[in-house]
């Protein structure tokens, strides 16, 4: 690359919307971007860094032929351009070195955890008790990569921390982030996946963050973070009760309430800004209604991060689109200042999806809107 220097505010201020264009539109490309094919986590997910922000993008769905963004190669790295005009520099996210290992038992580490840009990611069970039921949540897809045979059922905390000291040490692995199906017992998977978070964070020294659903007993997030988890994900994804009810009847049957509640009490333990949910846009929520929610999540100490749908390839969604970029900056733009105005922002976050924020413009709209708090990790810095 070029000789970095840092963005100009406009420039910052260009980056944040560019990304959610590009989130919303695709970006055309015959480059291999290292993109997702579906399952759990970012699917149909090109991963690249646009003037050194991170960022997941659509690169194979249907929609994306009809981008007007496209991704260039040139003589000393990459560009997207809109037509001929050139709008950012890209750079592409090396495949990882850890992929090419295995454990001794012979399981491929790529099938146990996977590199999301900086950031090491596993479903540590790929088995969800709302799978193939009228329980499913239909944005899901987290049953697909199973069947698919890319990844496996049940990954032990030993393999995990096998593979977080390899990312670590060979991919620059800056944090990991473990989620789960849930589970029919009483913790709904909590329990599992904290003491896989334990297990890495123990051998390779990574901040981790865990992600599953709310406990029916609130001790269980007490006994989480006694294990020495960072932070934790407790995703409601939408605010919207009719759209909970219609996308996610599973997680509907807890009520909106039951994760307020469970994110008051993980606040108490893990502290503000260390607990998020994702809040995704564009599955016929009411806008005012999610604005307000998340104000009233951040008022608590809670992160919202608020992302555009990714249909998933095999999931009940998949035939959908995600919103306009006009949308998701409109929710954006009344939720991101608010944050800021109370102390709260991504690189006060030590771990998980809010950390990385490469799904997501928020990050990119937080360092365009002025200077940030400087304590806890820092995200990527904009340089080109």
């Amino acid at each position: 690359m070029s000789e970095q220097h840092p963005l100009s505010a406009a420039g910052r201020a260009s980056t944040a919307d560019l990304i959610v264009k590009l989130q919303a539109s695709g970006l055309r490309t015959d480059i291999d971007v290292g993109a997702r094919k579906g399952g759990a986590g970012p699917a149909d997910a090109g991963m690249l860094w646009v003037n050194g922000a991170p960022a997941t993008v659509p690169t194979t769905a249907s929609y994306v032929s009809d981008s007007p963004y496209a991704l260039r190669q040139e003589d000393d790295g990459f560009g997207i351009y809109l037509g001929e005009q050139r709008l950012a520099d890209a750079s592409l996210a090396p495949e990882p070195k850890f992929y090419r290992m295995r454990t001794a038992d012979g399981v491929p580490y790529n099938q146990i955890a996977l590199m999301h840009l900086d950031s090491l990611a596993s479903t540590v069970l790929q088995t969800c008790t709302y799978w193939g039921n009228s329980d499913q949540c239909k944005f899901c897809g987290i049953g697909v990569s199973l069947e698919q045979g890319r990844t496996i059922a049940k990954k032990t905390p030993a393999m995990l921390a096998e593979v977080a000291v390899a990312a670590k040490e060979l991919d620059g692995a800056v944090d990991a982030t473990l989620t789960t199906g849930s589970t029919k017992t009483p913790d709904r998977g909590a329990l599992y996946v904290g003491a896989c978070g334990q297990a890495v964070k123990e051998a390779s020294g990574l901040p981790v963050q865990v992600q599953f659903e709310p406990p029916s007993d609130l001790d269980v997030i007490n006994r989480v973070h006694d294990m020495g988890i960072d932070s934790v994900g407790i995703h409601v994804e939408t605010f919207d009760p009719r759209v909970l009810a219609e996308i996610a009847p599973g997680k509907a049957a807890w009520g909106i309430e039951a994760y307020f509640t469970a994110w008051e009490r993980a606040v108490e333990v893990f502290g503000a800004g260390q607990v998020s949910t994702y809040v995704i846009l564009g599955m016929g929520e009411d806008p005012k209604l999610t604005v307000d929610a998340c104000r009233r999540a951040i008022d608590i100490g809670v992160y919202p991060f608020v992302v555009p749908l990714r249909p998933v390839p095999g999931s009940l969604m998949a035939d959908l689109e995600p919103p306009t970029a006009d949308y998701v900056e409109h929710i954006n733009r009344q939720v991101v200042p608010y944050m800021l105005a109370r102390g709260m922002s991504a690189t006060g976050v030590m771990a998980g999806c809010a950390r990385c924020q490469a799904c997501s413009g928020m990050a990119a709209l937080e360092r365009s809107l002025g200077p940030v708090p400087a304590e806890g990790r820092p995200s990527l810095p904009l340089f080109v």
